[in-house]
């Protein structure tokens, strides 16, 4: 008799048992919720695995490979049966109507189906984005469910290069933080707590909360206001040499892989 894997994995998953060792070390970007096409090359780019340009999260995917992960993408609705094969799951920025006409908005199945996962082992990281960029009623359905509200204001504004507007030295005690002193983190929008929730990081004056993370079941989830680590703001070929995106992402990939339960 023939065993579908991916059919067993789902039904371990929304029977409450953990994840399987062969799921840990997969991390699945979203594509349905956010699913931008250029205008010019009529291609999917925006936060995707495979877009190298400013733009995307190519070189995140590059550190996730590097700390021993396997990167996929989930361009349809995700359900028990994907969300099965994955130790981490990645949403950033749900599509408006001006980046998609026809958006994939979050339902209230899709918040059953990804409580359920994260419930049972997994880890989901959810970015949002400033105010005018990002779709916030439905997504904002999701992140309520785990304590979560992401607001449509924008906070650390950066006019032309001066990146010292986005700067954030008040770095808390916290593994995405070790060894880093200095970090970008620009056109934020913030977050508020209930539940279990609890904030990470917050900005210079300590009233937004920017980051902010709680545990959930066997699972965990990770929220940050922003895009944050995409091509552009990874490394240095924007940011001046004293910022240390590019060790933060490597912290937040190993923080990351390092939650899902065997």
């Amino acid at each position: 008799m023939k065993i579908n894997l991916q059919l067993l994995l789902a039904v371990l998953l929304l029977a409450g048992i953990s994840l399987p060792a062969a799921a840990q070390k997969t991390v699945g970007l979203d594509n349905w919720f956010n699913r931008e096409i250029h205008g010019k090359t009529g291609k999917i780019f925006h936060y995707t695995w495979d877009d190298s340009a400013n733009s995307g999260f190519s070189q995140l995917g590059g550190i996730f490979q590097k700390q021993g992960a396997r990167l996929a993408t989930i361009a349809e609705k995700p359900t028990p049966k994907k969300l099965a094969q994955l130790g981490v799951y990645i949403i950033v920025d749900p599509d408006t109507t001006s980046e998609n006409p026809n958006p994939n908005y979050v339902t209230v199945e899709d918040v059953k189906t990804i409580s359920k996962w994260v419930k049972a082992g997994g880890v989901l990281l959810l970015m949002a984005n400033d105010g005018p960029n990002c779709e916030f009623t439905h997504f904002n359905k999701l992140a309520g469910a785990f304590g979560f509200q992401f607001h449509p204001l924008t906070l650390n504004p950066v006019t032309g290069r001066n990146w010292e507007m986005g700067a954030e030295t008040n770095l808390p005690d916290h593994p995405l933080f070790k060894g880093v002193s200095k970090i970008y983190l620009k056109e934020v929008a913030p977050i508020t707590l209930s539940g279990k929730a609890r904030a990470v990081l917050t900005d210079g004056d300590g009233k937004s909360i920017f980051i902010a993370e709680t545990s959930y079941g066997k699972g965990h989830v990770l929220a940050i206001g922003d895009p944050w680590l995409y091509n552009e703001y990874i490394g240095h070929s924007r940011l001046t040499e004293d910022f240390e995106n590019g060790k933060a992402a490597e912290n937040l990939c190993s923080y990351l892989l390092g939650l899902p339960k065997k």
